[in-house]
């Protein structure tokens, strides 16, 4: 098909010898700061000019400057799946059929793209969208179950996230597009809930607002409009986005992956030289996601979407809504969970959220469960090259030996109360630094690479240091001779010191007093059986080695309330359920009549919302 904008830039990239992947998507991120000006001026109260406008951008995008016909294609499949589903089906299945179908779909596109699609550096893939799209899609499914399928008692249990995302009505077909296909995070993301981006399309996100903060309207000075003025600081967040795609495009210039996998030049040098190298080259590699995510937040701070909420006391405005990566943070991390939670912050949110919390039995806390799907979802989500597989499995285990250490050797550094660090903590401190940094380096080596051959020789270039690390580390504390280990660690932190004098005394007073020795009984063993907590590990969940009998003990339990649901005629429930949903959708678009009345026939873009479960018999 003829398109007169991709011969432009492909003429316009020959002429001045810019490369086309670059400049492309350099139209698509920064155009949004003009495309966002005209936006945020439109009519507050005019909804449908605002998605429409919002949607025909991002056709414009993907059609003319893109050229992605079979891009645009991919999208809606999984967009109009997504969307018909949640308004035709009704079962408590529903959020989980949405969620294996859009990640099967991600699926089938990252195996079409790895075996049939030449990949390079210059390639443009839809896949990228593809992803932050399931984010989106997914985390929809979920809150509007939550919303309008779920009964009142069954609301009242639901976090207060849950609760504040949850979707009361299910949108126009128009304003779901718009939220879809919203053009500054298309390609790059970030994500971010339905809810956020309806309070922002009302303007109710800006309630809490001063009326003194809002700018007048020039034609109008009597009138105000609600997004308060922000061209500073998106101008600000652009500046340092350039500044880090520069980076990334000078980088490799000195730093890259040719010069590792060249066993007659990489392996000459020192192994000091090798690993850090690898760290250096880990780093490079980060500065394009941090263009195009600061890009795209100050893309999306613009449009005034990343507004999050006005501190009365400080008189600030906070603009973090849509915050993806903590730049400063995941440079600086002294640990491995530190690092995860300040990279790619939504989809952190997005596994919490709608994966590890789903995936956990009602009315238990998250298990190895939660974290078998968190981890699985997570490795299918961004691909399904063996690098990626090759860096989540490490990472898992490295994280689980980050863990330890900092449970046995950090209390070291620390006085009596576990918070004051003694004169020698910053050691520790610049240890911890240097080390995450190397491993770092080491385990995103497959994740830049992809290929499993060449990934393993680059491991093998610096014979496989931190494999080796991580395996001595799990036989020293998970091994026969653990107890005795962590009880040394233990000798030589002042708090668990104190703490062992503390229950010694406890001890004593419980065998020689009657009426208090009671109650310490008590207090020791609640402490021993509440002493710790699981905790999820965003982005890589931990592997916990410990604790096989739990694992053993969920899965059964899983093939038990599948049991449970076959036994109950589950199945054709489904089925019923997926036969009314059909109905439900025939009764849409077809026009009745009757001798009395004509039924006009509702259009597609309407607004619309269903009934609760507990109205389907009436209704059906």
């Amino acid at each position: 098909m003829y398109n007169p904008v991709n011969e432009g830039l492909v003429a316009l990239g020959e002429k001045y010898g810019i490369n086309d992947f670059i400049l492309r998507y350099a139209i698509c991120l920064l155009g949004s700061f003009p495309l966002n000006a005209i936006l945020k001026r439109l009519p507050d109260e005019r909804i449908n000019l605002k998605c429409g406008y919002i949607l025909g951008v991002s056709l414009f995008l993907l059609f003319g400057v893109l050229d992605l016909y079979k891009g645009f294609q991919t999208l809606f499949i999984s967009t109009i799946f997504t969307y018909v589903t949640s308004r035709f089906y009704r079962s408590s299945f529903m959020p989980h059929l949405n969620f294996m179908f859009v990640m099967g779909h991600l699926a089938f596109s990252h195996l079409h793209a790895q075996f049939f699609n030449e990949q390079n550096g210059d390639t443009i893939d839809i896949t990228g969208a593809q992803m932050v799209l399931v984010m989106k899609l997914t985390s929809f499914a979920w809150s509007y179950y939550d919303g309008s399928y779920t009964k009142d008692e069954d609301f009242a249990e639901l976090s207060e996230y849950q609760k504040s995302r949850a979707i009361r009505k299910h949108p126009s077909l128009l304003k779901f597009l718009a939220y879809a296909y919203f053009y500054p995070t298309l390609l790059t993301g970030p994500s971010f809930d339905f809810a956020d981006f309806d309070s922002w399309l009302n303007c109710e996100m800006f309630r809490d607002l001063p009326e003194s903060r809002k700018p007048k309207r020039r034609l109008d000075p009597t009138k105000r409009r609600q997004i308060p003025k922000n061209g500073r600081l998106a101008f600000w967040k652009a500046l340092q986005g350039l500044m880090w795609l520069y980076l990334s495009l000078s980088a490799p210039k000195y730093v890259n992956t040719d010069y590792m996998l060249d066993k007659s030049k990489f392996e000459q040098r020192s192994f000091f030289f090798r690993i850090n190298y690898m760290y250096i080259l880990g780093t490079t590699f980060r500065f394009k996601y941090y263009a195009a995510w600061t890009i795209a937040e100050a893309a999306c701070i613009l449009c005034g979407l990343g507004y999050n909420g006005y501190d009365s006391k400080t008189q600030t405005i906070k603009w973090n809504r849509v915050q993806n990566i903590d730049i400063w943070h995941v440079e600086m991390a002294q640990s491995t969970r530190e690092t995860f939670e300040a990279w790619n912050m939504n989809t952190n949110k997005w596994l919490k959220n709608y994966v590890y919390l789903r995936v956990a039995k009602k009315g238990k806390k998250p298990g190895f469960r939660s974290t078998l799907f968190t981890f699985l979802t997570s490795a299918f989500w961004h691909g399904t090259r063996p690098g990626y597989y090759l860096t989540f499995a490490t990472g898992a285990l490295f994280q689980t030996c980050g863990r330890i250490y900092r449970r046995n050797f950090r209390p070291m550094f620390l006085s009596k109360d576990g918070k004051t660090p003694l004169p020698y903590k910053w050691v520790y401190d610049a240890i911890c630094f240097y080390v995450i940094k190397l491993a770092f380096g080491y385990l995103v080596q497959p994740f830049i690479i992809l290929d499993l051959g060449k990934s393993l020789q680059a491991w093998k270039s610096v014979y496989f240091y931190i494999h080796i690390g991580v395996a001595a580390s799990l036989f020293l504390f998970r091994g026969p001779y653990a107890r005795k280990i962590i009880k040394f660690c233990q000798s030589k932190q002042p708090k668990e010191v104190a703490l062992n004098e503390q229950r010694k005394l406890e001890k004593e007073i419980s065998a020689s007093s009657a009426s208090l020795g009671g109650i310490l009984s008590d207090k020791l063993a609640y402490e021993k059986k509440n002493g710790s907590e699981l905790q999820m590990n965003l982005g890589i969940p931990e592997i916990d080695l410990s604790n096989i009998d739990d694992a053993k003990k969920e899965w059964n339990e899983f093939c038990e309330d599948y049991y449970d649901w076959r036994d109950k005629n589950g199945l054709a429930i489904e089925e019923e359920n997926l036969a009314k949903a059909f109905k439900r959708f025939q009764r849409e678009f077809a026009s009745r009549s009757d001798d009395k009345k004509t039924e006009e026939r509702r259009m597609s873009f309407s607004d619309y919302s269903p009934h609760p479960f507990a109205g389907d018999k009436k209704q059906d």
